[in-house]
């Protein structure tokens, strides 16, 4: 069966930070969007989401025809998708509320419409269990800012169709993203796994009075941050490893896994716990609005998006390389 990889009508559903993300990219991408949320305030909310987010896609670049004007908003899951040439479905995570959303939107729409959620952890075999046509069912996990950051990992089902996988890396390649796909279902994927365990330890660190939430994030940004943003983990202990490389690195390091530096199960989520990052957070924020915080976040990361494909291309790389 072929896919609708050609798209000019994006459907999203559900408008938090997530779906607002997507409905942003589509829309500085030239497509027509729909949009449903059953929240009370949604529209207004997300169309404030949208121009708070609009400076920065100006700044990299919008596609011809992008306008803000050409997201719709409608009352019904079915009016959203009925002409959807894509799906994006950015509910919260509850695995009932998503069989119920999915059972709906499959049919409702084109039978040759991809289907994408933006689960973070659940499982797609489960939540398209009621699907029709779940051959072209996927998980299109992004993440946040959704309209600047490259990265969507796809994960299918049991019933997914490889074709559909093929697809809907198309179709996110069109929109400017990096696609990867996650060979097997695992819960978290692969990206939150990743960061779930360095979220623990955090958590850790403050809760030992190890260190301040500040001081845990400088330890980040101004470290393993600026590396993470342009060779990963793996490439940066291959040159940890000198000449040799990663054979001479798990040779000398190797033994360290085995001593006692990370817990890895989280701790208890204390009140005094979640105090302590509550308050942490707070210092570390200021008076500055979320608003505010958003467009900083997005001027550093589209200077160390555009820092990195330049030196990439200067050393004959491409960005995706």
């Amino acid at each position: 069966m072929s896919f609708i990889t050609d798209i000019k009508t994006f459907a999203a559903l559900g408008s938090g930070v997530i779906g607002s993300g997507w409905v942003a990219r589509a829309l500085a991408n030239g497509l027509d969007v729909v949009a449903w949320d059953p929240a009370p305030g949604a529209e207004e909310a997300l169309r404030k989401r949208i121009a708070n987010a609009w400076p920065a896609l100006e700044k990299q670049g919008l596609k011809p025809g992008a306008a803000q004007s050409r997201l719709r908003f409608v009352a019904t899951i079915e009016e959203c998708v009925r002409d959807a040439d894509f799906i994006q479905e950015s509910a919260p995570e509850r695995l009932e509320l998503k069989l119920d959303l999915h059972g709906r939107i499959s049919a409702a729409a084109k039978p040759n419409a991809l289907i994408a959620s933006s689960t973070s952890g659940l499982l797609p075999s489960e939540f398209y269990e009621s699907s029709s046509h779940p051959q072209r069912c996927i998980v299109g996990h992004p993440f946040n800012p959704v309209y600047l950051l490259p990265l969507v990992e796809i994960v299918g089902g049991r019933n997914t169709a490889p074709e559909a996988i093929e697809a809907a890396k198309q179709v996110y390649s069109a929109l400017g993203m990096q696609p990867l796909h996650v060979r097997k279902e695992v819960p978290g994927f692969i990206a939150d796994r990743l960061l779930e365990a360095l979220w623990r330890e955090a958590l850790h660190l403050v809760n030992d009075g190890v260190a301040t939430t500040g001081e845990i994030d400088d330890a980040i940004r101004f470290g393993a941050g600026l590396r993470w943003s342009f060779m990963g983990t793996f490439l940066t202990y291959t040159l940890a490893g000198g000449d040799a490389g990663m054979r001479h690195f798990m040779a000398q390091f190797g033994p360290a896994l085995q001593l006692p530096w990370t817990y890895l199960p989280a701790p208890e989520l204390t009140e005094e716990l979640i105090d302590a990052v509550v308050d942490g957070t707070s210092e570390q924020r200021g008076e500055r609005s979320i608003a505010s915080l958003e467009r900083y976040r997005d001027d550093c990361l589209l200077a160390v998006l555009d820092a990195v494909k330049t030196t990439k291309a200067r050393h004959g790389l491409n960005f995706s390389d």
